[in-house]
C-alpha cells in the first residue's frame, strides 16, 4: 500500500478542519439563530402548548332606584368549560359530564351545535354550578381533560318580579346575535342582555372581559388549579342610575288586584322621570340567570296570560272616558269652548245629530253642566256637543299633533305607537267608506279608531299636571362609577327636551284640573280619595271586542301636596274586570294607594295600611276630610254624583262600585 506523501496528508488534514470548522460555523450559526435570535418565538410556542387562553367574563355594571338602592348587582359563582377539541372528543366529554352536572339530551345537543359553529373559542357547558357539582369536578379533574372551572359573576335581581318588565333578563349570546353589527368583537358564550334595560343599555352595561391562562399537559389536562392563573383583570361594566323608585315599583307589585291582567305607569311630573313601570302578570328575571329551561320557556310562552307580554308599553287599549280630557284640551286650545261655558242643550240621556242617537252612560241624564262638572260627571252628551263644535277633521289633526298615533321615546327596546287615524282619508283607506261628521261623537268619548298604551296616556297627563308641556319618559337618570364614567357622564341626556306642547292658558289648564278634583271629590272616584294628598284624576271603562260583558277599567290621574303643583302622573290599567266594575273601583284605588305611598316616602311620612276612603269605611274610621272636601269644592248636583244603582246598594254605601265610561 502506498502511503500518500506528508505533506499532501498535511493539506488533507487542513481541508478536513476546513470542512469541520464551516459545518461548526454552520451548527453554531443554528444554534444561535434558534436559541437567541428565534428564542422568543420558541418560547411562546412552548407556551402556546402549555399554555391556554380564557376569557374572563367581566362583571355588567350596576343598576341603582333614584334613591341609590340596588336594583341589579353580581354574585359570584362558577361555570364549566371545554377547551376546543375534536368533535368526537367534546362529544363524549360531554356524555360523561353529562349525569354529574344533569345536562338534558336537548342541552347536550345544544351545545354541539354551538361547538360546530365556532370550533376555536372554549364551549360554555354549564353556569352557576350547584356546591356538590363543583365538588365532584373538583375530585375528578384528572378523569376530564379539556374541562376548566372558573368563576364567573352571576346577575342578581333585587326586586324579582316586580321590576321584570323594566329591567328584562340576560342570557347566552345567540348566533343570531354574533352576526349583527351591534355585537361585533362579542364572543361565544358571552352573557348579553335580552331585553328590557339590560337589553337597551347592553354596551354601557357590559364590561371588558379579560384573560386567564391555564397550564396544560401533553393530552391537554389542566395542570395545577382548574381555574388558572389570571394575566388581565377584566373592568367591570358602567353603573347606571334610574328615575324608578324600587319601593313604589315592588309596593304597586303588591297592591294590584291578584289574578288581573293590566298595567302601572307612574312619572315624575317636574321631568319626565319613570317612577314605576309596572305590567301584570310578570316574570322574575333571575329564572333566565344561567339559562331557561326549555319547558319553563315553553311554559312561559304559552300561558295565556302573556306573563312576558309588557303591557304598559306595548299593550294598546280603548282610553275610553280618559280621553275626554284629550278632547277638551283640543277644544280649549281651539278657542271653541270656553272653562264656564255650557252647551246647548242639558243632557237627558241622549244626544241625536245627523240621524244619529247616541247615548250617555247615565239614562236620566246630568242636566246643564260646565267643562269641570262634565269631567266629573263624565257626561257623554256634553262631550258629543264638544266634539261637534271641534269637528272631526280638527280634533284627528290636534290628536295627531299630540303624538296619539306616535311612540313617546321611552329608553327600552320595545315601544307601540298608538293608533288614530292620522287624516280622514284613514276611514277609506281602511273601511272604504268617507266618514261623516258624526264620527266625531265616537272619537271624542276616547271610542273608536283610537287605541294608547299606559304610557301614551300618562305621558298626556304629565302634560296636564306641568305647563301643557310632556318630556319623553325616560328610566335611565345618570351613569355611576366605572371605568367609562367621563364618557358616560358626558354622554348623559340629562333631562329630555320636551317631546310637545299643548298651548293652554293657565286658566284652562286650572280648570281641566279643577274637572279631575271633582272626580275625586264628589265624582266617580270619591271613594278612591286619601287624606294628605291631592289625588285628582278620570276614571274609565273601555268596551272591547274581545269581551263585552268584561270591559278594561282605566284610571289616569295626578297628585301632589294641597296647595302645591302635581308631582306625579299616575295611569292604571285593569283588564277584563268583573260585569258592575269600572275605573272607579278596580284602577282608581291602585292608583291614589300608590301616589299616596310615593309622596309618604317622599316627605318623611309613616306609610298607613288603611289609605282611601272606602277602606276607611271598611275599618269603621270616620272621614270628614273627605266630606269637607266635597262642600268647599265646586261639586255636582247630589242626584250626579252617583250612578242611580248606587241608592239601591244593600250595604247602605253612598259610593260603591260605579259602572259609569
Amino acid at each position: 500500500m502506498k502511503i500518500p506523501h506528508p505533506n499532501i496528508r498535511r493539506a488533507r488534514a487542513r481541508g478536513a478542519a476546513m470542512i469541520l470548522a464551516v459545518l461548526m460555523l454552520i451548527l453554531v450559526g443554528s444554534f444561535f439563530r434558534s436559541q437567541v435570535v428565534r428564542g422568543t418565538a420558541w418560547a411562546l410556542q412552548s407556551d402556546s402548548n402549555r399554555l391556554r387562553v380564557l376569557p374572563v367574563p367581566a362583571p355588567r355594571g350596576t343598576i341603582f332606584d333614584r334613591y341609590g338602592r340596588i336594583i341589579a348587582d353580581n354574585v359570584p359563582s362558577y361555570s364549566v368549560s371545554l377547551f376546543p377539541a375534536a368533535a368526537d372528543s367534546i362529544a363524549h366529554t360531554l356524555e360523561r359530564l353529562q349525569p354529574i352536572l344533569n345536562l338534558s339530551e336537548e342541552r347536550v345537543e345544544t351545545l354541539m351545535e354551538s361547538f360546530r359553529r365556532s370550533r376555536r373559542q372554549p364551549l360554555l357547558v354549564k353556569m352557576n354550578l350547584a356546591d356538590d357539582e363543583l365538588a365532584v369536578l373538583e375530585e375528578l379533574r384528572a378523569e376530564f381533560p379539556g374541562v376548566f372551572l372558573e368563576m364567573r359573576p352571576r346577575r342578581r335581581y333585587i326586586g324579582g318580579a316586580a321590576l321584570g318588565h323594566v329591567l328584562g333578563y340576560v342570557g347566552e349570546i345567540s348566533a343570531g346575535e354574533l352576526e349583527s353589527p351591534r355585537f361585533d368583537g362579542y364572543e361565544q358564550g358571552m352573557i348579553v342582555g335580552k331585553i328590557g334595560l339590560e337589553r337597551q343599555y347592553e354596551e354601557r352595561l357590559q364590561g371588558i372581559h379579560g384573560v386567564r391562562f391555564a397550564e396544560v399537559d401533553a393530552v391537554g389536562r389542566i395542570v395545577g388549579s382548574l381555574q388558572g392563573q389570571a394575566a388581565r383583570p377584566p373592568r367591570p361594566g358602567d353603573d347606571i342610575h334610574l328615575h324608578l323608585d324600587l319601593e313604589l315599583q315592588q309596593y304597586i307589585h303588591e297592591i294590584f288586584p291578584e289574578g288581573m291582567r293590566g298595567a302601572v305607569v307612574a312619572l315624575n311630573v317636574e321631568d319626565g322621570g319613570v317612577l314605576a313601570l309596572y305590567s301584570a302578570p310578570s316574570f322574575d328575571p333571575s329564572e333566565f340567570v344561567g339559562g331557561i329551561s326549555r319547558e319553563r320557556w315553553q311554559a312561559l310562552n304559552e300561558d295565556p296570560s302573556l306573563p312576558l307580554y309588557n303591557r304598559a308599553v306595548v299593550g294598546k287599549y280603548p282610553p275610553a272616558s280618559t280621553w275626554k280630557l284629550a278632547s277638551a284640551a283640543i277644544a280649549l286650545e281651539q278657542g271653541v269652548i270656553s272653562p264656564t261655558a255650557f252647551m246647548p242643550e242639558a243632557c237627558y240621556g241622549s244626544y241625536r245629530f245627523q240621524g244619529r242617537t247616541a247615548r250617555c252612560w247615565n239614562p236620566s241624564g246630568h242636566g246643564h253642566l260646565n267643562l269641570a262638572g262634565a269631567i266629573a260627571a263624565s257626561c257623554n252628551v256634553y262631550f258629543y256637543q264638544l266634539g261637534i263644535r271641534v269637528g272631526l277633521e280638527r280634533l284627528v289633526e290636534e290628536g295627531n299633533r299630540i303624538g296619539f298615533n306616535q311612540q313617546c321615546g321611552i329608553d327600552l327596546p320595545q315601544e307601540e305607537a298608538g293608533d288614530f287615524p292620522d287624516s280622514l282619508d284613514w276611514w277609506q283607506r281602511v273601511h272604504r267608506y268617507r266618514p261623516a261628521e258624526n264620527e266625531v261623537m265616537t272619537m271624542v268619548i276616547g271610542q273608536g279608531p283610537n287605541s294608547q298604551t299606559p304610557l301614551k296616556m300618562a305621558q298626556f297627563y304629565l302634560a296636564l299636571g306641568r305647563d301643557g308641556s310632556a318630556h319623553a319618559p325616560q328610566l335611565f337618570r345618570s351613569a355611576g362609577n366605572g371605568p367609562a364614567a367621563g364618557a358616560a357622564a358626558a354622554a348623559d341626556p340629562g333631562v329630555p327636551e320636551v317631546a310637545w306642547e299643548l298651548d293652554l292658558a293657565p286658566e284652562n289648564l286650572a280648570a281641566l284640573q279643577d274637572g279631575l278634583r271633582q272626580v275625586m271629590s264628589s265624582g266617580t272616584a270619591f271613594r278612591s280619595q286619601v287624606e294628605h294628598w291631592d289625588v285628582i284624576g278620570k276614571t274609565g271603562t273601555a268596551q272591547h271586542s274581545a269581551s263585552q260583558d268584561r270591559p278594561h277599567a282605566w284610571f289616569a290621574g295626578l297628585a301632589g301636596p294641597w296647595g302645591g303643583a302635581m308631582e306625579i302622573a299616575i295611569v292604571v290599567i285593569v283588564e277584563e274586570v268583573a260585569p258592575g266594575m269600572g275605573g272607579s273601583s278596580a284602577a282608581a284605588p291602585v292608583a291614589a294607594k300608590a301616589a299616596d305611598f310615593h309622596l309618604r316616602r317622599k316627605y318623611g311620612m309613616e306609610v298607613s295600611e288603611i289609605q282611601t276612603v272606602a277602606e276607611h269605611q271598611a275599618a269603621g274610621i270616620p272621614t270628614p276630610w273627605a266630606w269637607n272636601r266635597m262642600t268647599t269644592l265646586p261639586s255636582l248636583d247630589p242626584a250626579n254624583a252617583a250612578d242611580p244603582a248606587d241608592a239601591a246598594d244593600p250595604a247602605g254605601d253612598p259610593y260603591p262600585a260605579d259602572p259609569r265610561p
